[in-house]
Parts: C-alpha cells; structure tokens; sequence
C-alpha cells in the first residue's frame, strides 16, 4: 500500500501518478479528502469530548465528596456518552472507506518510468544477441515437440483440460536441467539462497504481496478443501495456490523486524505456479506461452529502500545472465506506468526471441515494489543506532520462467531433421545428451 500521510500530503501527485497509469484519479480515490477530512476531525472531537468527560468525572467525585448535588453533571456526561458513541462510529466508519482506498490504490510509477497506456508505449533499453538464421522455415515449439514426442497437449487436456501439457523423455529432462542449471546458477554465482517453499498459502500471504483483495483474484485458484467427507461439515480451510514463488517468499518475514546488518535478503525458489490466465481466453491457445500450471525460478530480495535501485539493476542482469549463458537472444523492456503491475513502482520485461513464432515474448518480469509489499504485509527493519524501525523495500524477478525457456531452446536451437541442439551449459545436466531426438516408442 502507499503511505496514507503521503498521499494525504501530496494528493496531486498522486493524482497525476495514476493518470500515468491510465486510472482515473476520481474513481480511484473516490471522495479521499472528505472521508479523511471527517475522519480526522471525529478523532479531534473525541479527544476533545474525552478531556471534558474526565474533568466532569472530577468535578463530579469531588461534589459527592462535599456532599453536593451532582445531578446536572451527571447529565452532561450521559450526554457526552451519546455524543462519543456516534463520533467514534463515524471514526471507524471513515476508518474503514479509507482503508478500503488505500487497499486498493496501485503502487505510484518512480519518474524514470515512461508514460502510456499499453504495452506498445514501453520503451525498449537494450538488445543482446543475434537472431538465429535457418536454411529452412523455422517451426513453432508445439510443432517441434509433439513430433519429437517430447510434449503431448492432447493427452493433457484429456487428464486435465485446456492449457496443461505433459513432457515425456528428454523432454521432461530439459524441464529439470533448465531448473538445476538456473538455481546452481544463482545460489553459486549470484549469491542467492534456495528456499523450497509451499506451494499453498493463505489469504494473508496473497493481500501482502498484491493478489488480493483486487481484480486479480479471478486469475487464482482458490482450494475448496473441505476435509474428510464423512463429517459431512465444510471446514473453509484458506488455501489458494501460488500463482508465483514471490507469494510464499516474500511473505517469509511478514509481520516481522530485520536488523539493517541483514540486509540485502536474496532468496530463489523453484516452485510450480498456478494460474487462471482469466481475460485471455483467444490468446495464445497454442503451445505453452498461457498454460495453467507451469514451473518457475523466482528471485525475491529485501533491502534497504536506498538501495532498492541497485539492487533492482543487479536482479535484472541476473535474469539476463541466464539468457546469455543459454545463448538465447533477448531484449530489455522498460515497461510504461500503464502496462505495469498493481503493486510494482517500475518493472524491467526481459523479452527472448522465438524464431518459430517470429517474434518476441516476455520471459521474464523483474520489479522493484519499494515499500508498496512491506506495508501491505507489515515487513520492517531497523536502521543501525535506530529506535524506530522502517519498511523495508521488496523485489522480485523470474529468473526464469522454466517453460518459456524450454520453449525458447526448442525454436532457437531447432535443426534441418527437426531435432534440437542441447545448448552447451545443459549438457552436464542433460546426462551428456547433446542433442534432443525423437522418443522411442511415442505416438
């Protein structure tokens, strides 16, 4: 969430911040400044009513002491009584329309994000690699596997439904390779811990990271758990499936208070993700750029809010390495503030190339939330020499999407005879297969 003080001081700019968005500023905040007005005032009259109340109470025991009638005092208290009661209603309820604006307000873009509306306004930052050239027509990833009979989407819609698929042979060993080699990449070179964390979590979990209590619910998969059936009794267990690791990670120190000396945290996680890919129905039925499961490698990182910058620099070239070690060409995004995230302040897509599809897709989604997460979640630390602790600043990034990479090494490396060239890193995590040829025995 943003700083309530600081919208309240700077309703201006955060106006003009969320037309950057392409969100109308009168929807989003609605009647702010009355209800924080009245908030504010009903707060000052019951102190005010509060400090009559006490010094009647002393005048009154005072009188009963003397022996002297205290009846129009009395009087006055029940009817200060009344008059706080209906006061500190209106509090609560002033309380309650702000907390639901601010619970759904966005994260403010930082000024070095570029104004838009769409995904055609973000600005591209840098290009690495060249775009690999065939003697003949480059094929899709979906083409490539199911003649290879490395992925089946048929027999996975028949087990489950649209958007799953199941990987057979080596190509369920490039799904693990990919991950080995992200994570030794990461904990080894880049500094990360690994952190293997559940894959269900709570309403809590979700509202501190940003799903909830907004329009994105309708992209999770909520639990219908409902406990053993012979009880015949709906226990509402609150468990919804991660739709990323950034979830569950962040959401590790909630409601907690870091030492400075702790800090950066830098956390990565293998994890399955769910999502309801809601709206995008039409998109991308084919293949597995949309699917409703799929595994990722995330990076999360805590730090300190003056070097959240830094650090979201650092995140992004660790994601870019991962493309450059697998030699897959990609470019940078910077994405505008009305293509961003709910919760992100400025976000980097990294956008790899895919041959079969003649284009380039996101493969990666690197942001910087500043203390939008730790206030939502309640994620503190304390300064060196410092009383008070202050919110600290979260990011987090793919590092990366497994299936997009998988699907990126398949149209990239794609040969003449229709097989796939492993690339040169995967091959000790791929028992020394250089090449990916069709499976025995698959139809």
């Amino acid at each position: 969430m943003i700083d309530l003080a600081f919208v309240r001081a700077n309703l201006p700019l955060v106006e003009e911040k969320l037309r950057s968005r392409g969100i109308d500023p009168a929807s989003a905040l609605g009647n702010f400044a009355v209800v924080d007005r009245e908030r504010r005032e009903a707060i000052q009259q019951v102190e005010t009513l509060k400090a009559q109340r006490n010094k009647l109470t002393e005048e009154i025991a005072k009188l009963r002491r003397e022996g002297a009638d205290a009846t129009a005092q009395t009087e006055q208290t029940r009817t200060l009584k009344t008059q706080l009661e209906s006061l500190e209603a209106t509090s609560v309820t002033a309380d309650e329309r702000l907390r639901e604006i601010m619970q759904t307000l966005p994260n403010l873009p930082q000024d070095s994000v570029p104004v838009g509306k769409s995904e055609h306004d973000n600005r591209e930052e840098k290009v690495w690699g060249e775009l690999p050239k065939f003697s003949f027509t480059a094929k899709p990833h979906w083409e490539l596997g199911e003649a290879l009979g490395i992925l089946d989407f048929n027999r996975a819609a028949k087990i489950s439904g649209a958007r799953f698929v199941v990987h057979f042979g080596q190509g369920a060993r490039l799904e693990r390779a990919l991950a080995n080699f992200m994570l030794d990449l990461h904990t080894r070179e880049h500094g990360y811990t690994e952190v293997l964390p559940p894959s269900l979590v709570n309403s809590k979990s979700l509202f501190g990271t940003g799903q909830l209590p907004t329009k994105f619910a309708e992209d999770l998969f909520h639990c219908d758990d409902k406990g053993p059936y012979e009880t015949g009794v709906y226990q509402g267990n609150d468990h919804w499936l991660i739709p990323t690791a950034e979830v569950p990670v962040t959401n590790l120190y909630r409601d907690e208070i870091l030492e400075e000396a702790q800090l950066p945290i830098s956390y990565c996680a293998y994890t399955p993700c769910f999502r309801g890919e809601a709206g995008s129905y039409g998109k991308d039925v084919r293949g597995m750029i949309r699917q409703h499961q799929f595994q990722k490698v995330e990076l999360v990182k805590f730090a300190r809010p003056e070097d959240s910058h830094a650090e979201h620099e650092a995140l992004t070239r660790h994601a870019e390495t991962v493309l450059e070690r697998l030699g897959l060409p990609y470019r940078r995004m910077l994405l505008c503030a009305g293509d961003m995230g709910f919760a992100s302040s400025k976000t980097y897509d990294l956008e790899v190339w895919l041959p079969g599809q003649d284009l380039y897709r996101e493969i990666s989604s690197c942001s910087n939330f500043e203390a939008f997460q730790a206030r939502r979640a309640n994620i503190r630390y304390r300064p060196a020499g410092a009383k008070k602790s202050e919110f600290l600043h979260t990011l987090n990034g793919s590092g990366l999407a497994i299936g997009r990479t998988y699907l990126a090494i398949l149209e990239n490396y794609q040969q003449a005879d229709g097989t796939i060239k492993v690339p040169d890193v995967l091959v000790p995590y791929m028992n020394g297969d250089t090449v990916i040829s069709k499976q025995p025995g698959r139809s």
